[in-house]
C-alpha cells in the first residue's frame, strides 16, 4: 500500500508559499509534555511537515529523524533548522510502503497525522509502536469529530478523527499516561487557527 501521487501533490502545493502553514512555533501539546524529555534520546517526528516540532526536539537536544511525504515541506524545514542552529536528520518517505525502524527510538511524536482512514491508520499506530524501544513514549495530538463544527483544521472525513474510546482500543496493550480530549484555541498558523476539539495522548510503550 502506498499513498497516491495525488496526495503528495496537494502537500506540495499546500506548503509551496513564503509563510509556514502550520507556523514555525512547536505545538503546545508536544511543549507541555517537554518534561518527559531528555537530551540524548533519539526521536521520531512523524508527517514533520515544515519542520515545527522536529526542530524543536533538536533544540531539547534530541537526536531526531524528520520525515514527512513533501519535499517541498522538508525544504522549509531545512531551512527552519538553519536558521534555529540546529541539527537533526530528514527523509522524505511515503509512510504507508516505508520500512519503518524496529526499536529504534525513545520517542515518536504524531501530531495531527490523520491523513488516513481507519484501515491504514491501525497500520500506522502499530508502525509507529514497533518503531519505538521498550518503554518509548508515543505522543500523539489529533483532532476529535466535534471538530467538524468548528472547521479551524484538519481532514473533513469523520472517520480520520479521533475518539478517547478509538485511541483506548487501539493502544489497549500499552500503557495509557494520558487520554485528554478537550475544546481549545489554537494558533498554529493559518492551517491550525482558532476553537478546535483535540486529543491528547501519552502511551508508554511495554517491554
Amino acid at each position: 500500500m502506498t499513498m497516491p501521487a495525488s496526495e503528495q501533490q496537494f502537500w506540495n502545493q499546500r506548503y509551496d508559499r513564503e509563510d509556514f502553514v502550520f507556523g514555525e512555533a512547536p505545538n503546545a501539546f508536544l511543549v507541555r509534555e517537554g518534561h518527559r524529555l531528555r537530551p540524548a534520546m533519539r526521536a521520531l517526528a512523524v508527517a514533520d511537515g515544515e519542520g515545527r516540532n522536529g526542530v524543536w526536539l533538536a533544540e531539547q537536544g534530541l537526536d531526531v529523524l524528520s520525515v514527512d511525504f513533501s519535499p517541498v515541506a522538508q525544504d522549509k524545514a531545512r531551512q527552519l533548522a538553519a536558521r534555529r542552529g540546529v541539527s537533526l536528520a530528514f527523509e522524505q518517505v511515503d509512510l504507508l510502503a516505508w520500512e519503518w525502524p524496529r526499536e529504534a527510538f525513545d520517542v515518536v511524536a504524531a501530531i495531527f497525522v490523520q491523513f488516513v482512514g481507519p484501515a491504514d491508520r491501525a497500520r500506522l499506530f502499530a508502525r509507529m509502536l514497533d518503531a519505538l524501544t521498550p518503554g518509548g513514549l508515543l505522543l500523539l495530538q489529533g483532532y476529535t469529530p466535534e471538530q467538524l463544527q468548528y472547521g479551524t483544521g484538519g481532514p473533513a472525513q469523520v472517520e480520520n478523527l479521533y475518539t478517547p474510546e478509538m485511541l483506548r482500543a487501539a493502544f489497549a496493550d500499552q500503557e495509557i499516561l494520558r487520554l485528554d480530549a478537550r475544546t481549545v484555541t489554537l494558533r498554529e498558523g493559518a492551517g491550525h487557527n482558532g476553537l478546535s476539539a483535540v486529543i491528547d495522548c501519552v502511551v508508554r510503550r511495554r517491554a
